[in-house]
């Protein structure tokens, strides 16, 4: 159900690994808050903490932070989303990224969940 090829956080961010991590909200995450209409992302070259809050989205229901899974410095964002938010609901995985993250630690990924484990925690919750 979730793509094996990517890690997961408990806040429902997924993350693909290379020499930079893509972050974007899981498909559990977007149907959650429904018809998302905006989304507020950092600067590039703004450093982030993991566990820090480093953008909004906000739909229809609520406005909720996406949280940085590594520490590292933005390198890209998806402009796109400005534009179009609804992205992140037709296409969570692919064209609703979020940013791409330089980690200062790439040893960091150990912490993240990968899709079994991730599935695991939807199931619970």
């Amino acid at each position: 159900m979730y793509p094996e090829d990517l890690k997961y956080t408990a806040d429902h961010e997924w993350i693909r690994a290379g020499d930079t991590v893509r972050v974007g909200i899981t498909a559990y995450a977007q149907e959650a808050l429904g018809d998302i209409v905006f989304v507020s992302l950092p600067e590039v070259g703004s450093r982030v903490g993991v566990g820090d809050a480093f953008g909004e989205v906000e739909s229809t229901k609520s406005v909720s932070d996406v949280y940085a899974p590594v520490t590292g410095e933005v390198v890209t964002r998806n402009d796109a989303l400005s534009v179009t938010p609804e992205l992140l609901n037709s296409d969570p995985y692919g064209d609703g990224w979020l940013v791409e993250i330089r980690p200062e630690d790439p040893a960091a990924y150990g912490a993240l969940l990968d899709s079994a484990a991730y599935a695991a925690l939807v199931e619970s919750s």
